[in-house]
């Protein structure tokens, strides 16, 4: 066992996060958090990283276990180097053996360059910075928190790749459901205070969740029918209530005063939207460029009035962009963009909209507000934000007391009471939690307008898109029809297939050796066994030598990469060697050991 958290309590003002909660980690675990945002998700992975104590209970690490921690809003030096900071965390005299390592996690990362100052960085530039520095430390157990923000799907993928091969414990929050599926073996999720785990990733949680409320339902059904019998038996004349079992009352009463099965709220979507005519949103022969680097070239789309695009493409490509284009933030520098006047745009940016700190949430609301007509009736500002599990003590409260979840939840309802019939989603999936996620998706689904949305959630672009837009890094932009599993399939066969060498004939053999044969060498691989120790001794070397050009390359980002690929292809071809040399080895061992 690694961590020990036990009856664990945890208040934030009036609200209960966690009540009498405890969970263990033990080796080989890696075990995902869910549920809805505010309820105590990040609060949990904070008391498991020792960064804030429980209000009751302990939270036991046990000697000698290491920990790395990711927060969502990581904590930095704004004057260090990206470098200095990812660094920081390690000892100084395992700083030289681990820069190497670093600046190749940072390109992974998308950060090219390592001597730029943290006070520079992008939101996701800075969470990217700070998840090298977590996954360098040496660790028992990584504690990630929401880790897929802000990666694009190449680096999504290589991140999943790196934690199933972790043989550390991990404990992660996330909302990407394909990653639940893939990296984890449990599930916990934090409902009303409390903790459910479940064995598996997202699908299985979905079976095992669904089984638990049916048999929670079933308990509760069968409770209400022997409370209805017994209430008939309390209920009878005044004679009989004389002579009634005094521990037959007191099992009623106990029964009766028994609390139902409680159930979390979910999101109500219901938003008003305009009318949409004919004409949408056409895009001409549009460029963009920023300081000479070519973002978008040439580019020509016509937006259908129900159509469903996911866009995609590498961090820096040019998705936002695209999107602010799109809604008019930006001029094109050559082509046209031409708005239909029907057209009303909703636009749920990745960082949504400023929203003052000190402003009350209903305020909020109420600035765009007072009431919406939707299709199910009209609103007030205070019914929606409770359709939006925002409840009245809560609606009081100022923006600034809200979890990142909860501010992206709140900025999702502003986005949609505005009445937009064409929506634009920067990055939705960010920070909202996977019940949210699932409920919008249903939305948008239904949305009587146009849906194009940014987002690296594999599960999200299956569910929504009908066709897929990449943003490649050189300008180009490439269409693709079906959703994100299409795409992926045809992205690969697009891709060039490496030759595959011909395999060398084997020699005649007169006939098929009998078990008692004499064991030995043919012409080829009597000369290989005399040369490959020298072979494998030139690619060590080799090896070696490569790892200090690495080290010397700086901040050479051109070098570095050629470096890294030449390291991979020697790293290959070493482990190629080594497997013929053991077999070589032991037929050796054989022909020397071999009786007649």
């Amino acid at each position: 066992m690694l961590i020990a958290a036990e009856h664990v309590c945890k208040n934030y003002g009036l609200r209960q996060l966690l009540n009498d909660v405890s969970l263990y980690i033990d080796s080989g675990d890696k075990v995902g958090i869910i549920g809805i945002n505010g309820t105590g998700k990040s609060t949990l992975l904070r008391l498991l990283a020792c960064a804030e104590e429980p209000d009751d209970g302990t939270v036991h690490r046990f000697p000698g276990v290491r920990a790395a921690y990711l927060p969502q809003n990581p904590a930095m030096d704004e004057t260090a180097t990206v470098l200095e900071q990812v660094l920081r965390s390690l000892p100084d005299d395992a700083r030289a053996a681990a820069d190497y390592e670093a600046r190749a996690m940072l390109m992974r990362l998308g950060i090219t360059d390592c001597t730029q100052r943290v006070g520079t960085l992008s939101g996701g530039q800075r969470k990217r910075a700070a998840l090298a520095a977590a996954l360098l430390q040496p660790a028992d157990v990584l504690l990630l928190d929401e880790p897929t923000n802000h990666l694009d799907l190449e680096m999504v993928a290589w991140l999943e790749d790196y934690l199933r091969r972790f043989r550390g414990a991990l404990v992660l929050v996330t909302h990407d459901r394909y990653f639940l599926d893939r990296v984890v073996n449990r599930t916990v999720e934090v409902e009303r205070g409390a903790l459910y785990a479940y064995e598996g990733g997202w699908s299985r949680y979905l079976e095992l969740k669904a089984e638990r409320l049916s048999m929670a339902d079933a308990s509760e059904r069968k409770r209400q029918s022997i409370l209805r019998r017994e209430r008939e038996w309390v209920m009878r004349g005044a004679r009989a209530r004389g002579t009634k079992s005094r521990d037959r009352l007191e099992r009623y009463e106990a029964l009766k005063n028994q609390a139902a099965p409680e159930r979390d709220s979910t999101v109500q979507l219901a938003a008003a939207s305009s009318r949409l005519g004919r004409k949408t949103i056409e895009l001409e022969h549009i460029s963009k460029s920023f300081d000479a680097r070519t973002v978008l070239c040439d580019y020509s789309d016509q937006i259908a009035r129900n159509d469903r695009v996911g866009i995609v493409g590498r961090n820096g490509a040019g998705k936002s962009t695209l999107l602010n284009l799109i809604a008019g933030r930006l001029a094109p520098d050559t082509g046209t963009i031409e708005v239909g006047q029907t057209v009303r745009i909703g636009y749920f940016t990745q960082e949504a909209r400023e929203m003052d700190p000190e402003m009350r949430v209903i305020d909020c609301v109420r600035a765009i507000a007072n009431h919406v007509e939707t299709a199910e009736g009209t609103f007030s500002a205070s019914q929606l934000l409770e359709r939006f599990l925002f409840p009245g003590d809560q609606q009081h409260a100022k923006i600034g007391s809200l979890s990142g979840g909860e501010k992206r939840r709140l900025f999702l309802l502003c986005v949609l009471i505005s009445a937009p019939n064409i929506l634009l989603l920067d990055e939705p999936t960010n920070d909202l939690d996977v019940e949210t996620l699932t409920i919008l998706e249903d939305y948008l689904e239904g949305f009587p307008g146009a849906v194009l949305a940014v987002s690296h959630d594999r599960y999200f672009l299956d569910k929504l898109a009908e066709r897929i837009v990449e943003v490649r890094e050189d300008g180009e932009i490439r269409k693709y029809v079906g959703g994100f599993s299409d795409y992926q399939q045809k992205r690969s066969d697009e891709e060039p297939k490496p030759a595959r060498a011909e395999k060398p004939k084997a020699a005649p053999r007169s006939a098929p050796s009998s078990p008692s044969a004499r064991p030995r060498f043919s012409y080829n691989e009597q000369r290989e066994y005399e040369t490959i120790d020298a072979e494998i001794e030139t690619l060590t070397a080799r090896q070696e030598s490569l790892a200090a050009e690495i080290a010397a390359a700086g901040s050479d980002y051109v070098k570095l990469q050629s470096l890294l690929d030449e390291q991979q292809k020697l790293e290959h071809t070493l482990e190629e060697k080594t497997e013929r040399w053991i077999y070589l080895n032991e037929l050796a061992e054989k022909i020397a050991a071999w009786k007649p």
